[in-house]
């Protein structure tokens, strides 16, 4: 992800096809390693595309992917079966107590106003 980030970053800063050696100074700027078969894999896939097509393919790739409660299904069950601790048991859901309005004292020695 850093390898992609650094390359957008190159490409928002105005640099329309950034290099191996742009990528690696991105990095290195904030302390990040550069990892040359990432960099090469990357520019070897983006190279003669444009920006944002890319970032509208990816998207309409991202809307397919399911999302939701589901997935926490799947984790915890993956959880269960690796041998590791057992699987917390599912949230139910909580019951909400319903507390009842006292009704009010008759403080004015039973006169209402609206009697």
């Amino acid at each position: 992800m850093k390898v992609i980030a650094a390359y957008l970053l190159a490409v928002l800063g105005g640099n329309a096809c950034p290099s191996a050696d742009d990528l690696k100074d991105i990095l290195s700027s904030v302390g990040a390693e550069a990892n040359d078969d990432q960099i090469g894999l990357l520019l070897t896939q983006v190279t003669g595309k444009d920006i944002t097509e890319l970032i509208a393919a990816g998207r309409e790739k991202l809307a397919s992917v399911p999302a939701g409660g589901g997935a926490v299904a799947v984790a915890s069950a993956g959880a269960g079966a690796t041998g590791g601790a057992a699987a917390p048991a599912a949230a139910e859901p909580k019951k909400e107590e319903k507390v009842e309005e006292k009704e009010e004292s008759d403080d004015d020695m039973g006169f209402s106003l609206f009697d």
